[in-house]
């Protein structure tokens, strides 16, 4: 649920944002703020997660540091269970939210205006089902006053976030599914609180280091799990897959191996100590990082035959770290010297230019991975040590320029990953102190609000799927209204016209009308009610060959109607309802979802 602030007098964005820790950015994207981001006394602000922890000073109290942050002392007080008389001790940590768990209607307020504003959007559009659903209200009226408990919605993009949890009661693989906002376990106890999963670059096969040291990869089309090779200890082994997606390479014993998943062969290479081993995009070469002669730590190039090995490196300090190579093969990045200061530092192979990237205030930065495209880098940085420690969730590009924050989680550090687009990093937060993370999180660059995608049991690691795997489908038909099509999988039957789910829904019908169709369609556009608003588009288009119209809402449509769009065809040949004659086809759908389905229209 999102949390929300009330303006105070003298209240600006910037300060809202610096006193939570929070970039500008983040508030203006959480609310929908227009330029010139003029904010009035009384308005409330949806606050995302930021540095909601004070450290008490002498002579502070609840009543001072709540009216310190501009929240209600209720806010303290049951944020941090205290009972009366409500003394706190120097030295003691409170949290401080930045407001009440709850949005107060006001005058003109729709659900739709509300889902809108505040973010509860799904694949672009409004949302408001979600706040009807967690609000458990009957229909879409609300009044001023009510207190509306407002979620975050799925997202609704493509692919799919592969990750480890302890909420099936042991450790093991679950998948994410933005698109539907759902979650589901792939591996029975398997996993371990280490196990990351690494993708495929086809994002058909998911390999991880699990229980007992032992290397499985996953075949997501198959159902199958294979074993193929153990670890004495299995924390810090990093795989790579082969751009073909049929290789996996790792390293064992002073050995670079080379598995191929689908003969299960094995090809090895003497190289001790080396480490993070992954492909060049040719899929003819590896890098990796070993000691050189004098037993300094040094990135290495070498072919998958063990021919033409070459040093990259000429580094004379610490040891080389989280080594990932660019998806273009262009720029190699690593971390040094080691945990307690880890300096993030770029390499450009073609000129062998060296880049450092400013990072975190601490210089602690960790989990570095590269964008799809290759230009900008996704890290954690531990900050805020003197409140128990949180992470900037940062961003920096490929010779450590434009380095900035994106987001905040209440980890000491975590792990981020990129969507398949490059739009979208998701993260882990949710640690309360504690050194293990119970939530998943997203943000969009292009609009930078956190949406919390998973809260519960622990998660330790995740992984985008390299690829915009498409959502699961099942097919429609009805043999009375002759037409057959595909829908969300996970959408559920309302009657046997209509199916629902949370980011979506259709309805089919028939008209008998005898009219042409720019007729037929002008009539349902502007019906007296004015479902689709004051001015829908109509636009005109065919379907299997057929003269077809789309009709979109604008977007004063009223609430209620849930974003709804229509699509009506002419039959190839009337069809016989009940004794009656039909010659068009019409289908009812929420707008994000009308062009997918019907895309998939056939008639029987």
């Amino acid at each position: 649920m999102q949390l929300f602030y009330t303006v105070r007098p003298g209240d600006t964005i910037s300060q809202i944002a610096k006193r939570w820790g929070l970039p500008v950015g983040s508030v203006i994207a959480a609310n929908n703020l227009e330029p010139p981001y003029t904010i009035y006394v009384g308005q409330q602000l949806s606050v995302p997660p930021g540095v909601d922890v004070v450290r008490v000073r002498p002579g502070d109290s609840v009543f001072q540091i709540a009216q310190s942050f501009g929240v209600p002392m209720s806010v303290l007080i049951e944020a941090n269970q205290l009972v009366p008389p409500y003394t706190i001790q120097t030295g003691q940590l409170l949290k401080v939210p930045p407001g009440v768990p709850y949005y107060v209607v006001q005058p003109g307020d729709t659900l739709f205006q509300i889902a809108s504003r505040f973010n509860v959007v799904t694949r672009g559009a409004s949302n408001p089902g979600m706040i009807r659903q967690v609000n458990q209200l009957s229909s879409d009226v609300i009044f001023p006053g009510d207190r509306l408990i407002i979620p975050y919605a799925p997202p609704g993009d493509q692919g799919l976030i592969a990750y480890t949890s302890s909420r099936g009661g042991s450790y093991d693989i679950w998948i994410y599914e933005p698109a539907r906002g759902t979650s589901r376990r792939i591996t029975q106890e398997l996993g371990e609180s280490f196990s990351i999963p690494f993708w495929s670059q086809d994002s058909r096969k998911i390999a991880f280091v699990g229980r007992g040291g032992i290397l499985y990869v996953i075949d997501l089309a198959g159902g199958t799990i294979a074993r193929i090779d153990q670890f004495a200890e299995g924390l810090g082994v990093y795989l790579s897959w082969s751009p073909d997606s049929r290789k996996l390479t790792y390293t064992k014993n002073d050995t670079i191996i080379i598995y191929q998943t689908v003969t299960h062969q094995a090809e090895r290479i003497i190289q001790p100590g080396a480490t993070d081993v992954q492909w060049f995009p040719s899929g003819e070469a590896l890098l990796y990082q070993a000691p050189d002669q004098s037993g300094v730590s040094q990135l290495f190039y070498i072919q998958t035959d063990g021919t033409g090995k070459r040093q990259i490196t000429q580094n004379t300090g610490g040891r080389l770290n989280n080594v990932r190579l660019s998806p273009d093969g262009a720029y190699v990045l690593y971390t040094t010297p080691g945990v307690s200061i880890s300096l993030i530092y770029i390499i450009e192979l073609s000129s062998g230019n060296v880049f450092e990237v400013s990072g975190g205030p601490l210089a602690k930065n960790y989990f570095p991975v590269w964008s799809p495209d290759s230009s900008t880098i996704a890290y954690s940085a531990t900050a805020h040590e003197d409140v128990g420690y949180f992470s900037l969730i940062r961003t920096t590009e490929r010779q450590g320029q434009n380095d900035r924050t994106m987001a905040i989680s209440d980890c000491f550090a975590s792990p981020v990953t990129w969507s398949p687009d490059g739009r979208k990093i998701a993260y882990l937060s949710g640690c309360n102190f504690q050194g293990t993370a119970s939530e998943m999180w997203l943000i969009d660059l292009l609009h930078p609000v956190p949406i919390q995608l998973i809260t519960g049991d622990a998660i330790t690691s995740l992984q985008w799927s390299p690829r915009p795997i498409a959502v699961s489908k099942n097919t429609y038909t009805n043999n009375e209204y002759q037409v057959q099509f595909q829908y969300p999988a996970h959408w559920q039957k309302v009657t046997d016209e209509r199916y629902e789910g949370p980011d979506g829904f259709f309805q089919i019908s028939a008209i008998s009308s005898e009219d042409p169709l720019h007729v037929v369609c002008q009539n349902e556009a502007f019906q007296q009610l004015l479902p689709y608003g004051s001015e829908p588009r109509v636009i005109s288009t065919k379907i299997q060959g057929q003269q077809a119209c789309f009709i979109f809402p604008s977007p004063d449509q009223p609430a209620e109607m849930n974003n709804q769009a229509a699509l009506i065809v002419r039959y190839p040949e009337p069809v016989q309802i009940d004794g009656e004659t039909y010659n068009y086809f019409i289908l009812w759908a929420d707008q994000s979802h009308l062009r997918e389905i019907s895309s998939t229209l056939v008639f029987l």
